[in-house]
């Protein structure tokens, strides 16, 4: 049977052999007592990588997100984030649905909020107001191709913010991938930040999970807010095993995902689409298929014959990203059918 190529998204991952290993192996306990040891060794792990007091396992990114927000904010505070933020576009308005929560956005430029918008957004304490006490940021940018926000740009943001008391939650749900392209220390590019939220299941290729950083009051009372909405968990040692994988063997690889993409992005360019390379930071690829070419669900449907899948198109525009299943030989692969096609 041929190989399937799934560059749908790096949600598509199988988990690696240690990785099965260390689930099968894992001691476990009641997590939500705080007796899960191998919880604890991955929430140690987490937090010791970002330079934070201590760490929070949960279910997901989206889980995650809401949590901070939860923890950081009343409901009727606002929060502000650049326009096309994941929080926004795809997580259900919990912000608003649960947290309570109004929403301020603000025009970015590859992901990063526009600081003068930002400062005109900002709602100061009233009687009246909806005061902002938060600002989250997405490091790296999903719907702006993957690009990331590098630390003076945190810098900059945190001089702005802090001074009106406002907290900073990065949606980090890649942001290895960022450290890793920008070549610095994660815990240095996530300093300025009182959380982080980061996703196991995506770029780091485990199977479930993410963690949700901070110091410890912070964390404390994420816990409890994890509790509301349904997040405690039980024997969850049997996840974190193949986190605590991701965090010690999966990082540094992550270059290779981007140099992928990038040969991609160069291979899509020679095929006639249309690529801004200046996007092309991590290990995604945002590419716009000529009208004059192809019907954009035609070319989906093509290379799903030869067992390639790619995201399906939003309009014109259409999303790929490499992964730890995705090798240079299934890039070439991949360049030589989508020519193939448009020849």
């Amino acid at each position: 049977m041929r190989k399937i190529i799934d560059i749908r998204s790096d949600t598509k991952t199988i988990p690696t052999k240690l990785m099965y290993k260390a689930m099968l192996d894992a001691p476990l306990g009641d997590e939500q007592n705080e007796e899960d040891p191998t919880v604890i060794k991955l929430q140690k792990i987490a937090a010791e990588k970002l330079g934070k007091e201590d760490a929070l396992f949960l279910a997901s990114g989206t889980m995650g997100n809401l949590v901070a927000m939860l923890a950081h904010t009343q409901a009727g505070d606002s929060v502000i984030m650049e326009e096309e933020s994941h929080i926004l576009r795809c997580e259900v308005g919990g912000l608003a649905a649960v947290a309570g929560l109004m929403l301020k956005t603000v025009p970015g430029e590859l992901g990063f909020p526009n600081l003068k918008s930002l400062t005109e957004a900002i709602i100061g304490e009233g009687r009246l107001f909806p005061t902002t006490k938060l600002v989250c940021i997405e490091n790296t940018h999903n719907s702006a191709g993957g690009t990331c926000i590098n630390v003076e740009q945190m810098k900059k943001l945190s001089s702005l913010v802090k001074k009106h008391n406002i907290k900073i939650h990065i949606d980090g749900a890649r942001i290895f991938n960022a450290a890793v392209a920008l070549n610095v220390d994660p815990a240095d590019l996530v300093r300025e930040a009182d959380s982080i939220q980061f996703c196991l299941s995506k770029s780091l290729g485990c199977p479930f999970g993410s963690l949700l950083v901070g110091d410890k009051s912070f964390i404390s009372k994420a816990r409890k807010k994890r509790q509301m909405i349904g997040g405690g968990m039980r024997q969850a040692g049997l996840m974190a095993a193949a986190g605590v994988v991701g965090l010690e063997d999966m990082i540094e690889r992550l270059q290779e995902d981007h140099e992928n993409a990038y040969l991609l992005a160069k291979g899509l360019v020679e095929a006639g689409m249309k690529v801004n390379m200046n996007t092309v930071q991590t290990n995604m690829v945002y590419f716009e298929v000529p009208k004059e070419k192809i019907n954009p669900m035609d070319l989906v449907n093509k290379l799903r014959e030869e067992n390639i899948l790619i995201g399906e198109p939003k309009e014109r525009e259409i999303r790929v990203v490499t992964h730890k299943d995705i090798d240079r030989q299934d890039i070439s692969l991949v360049i030589q059918k989508i020519q193939g096609i448009m020849e």
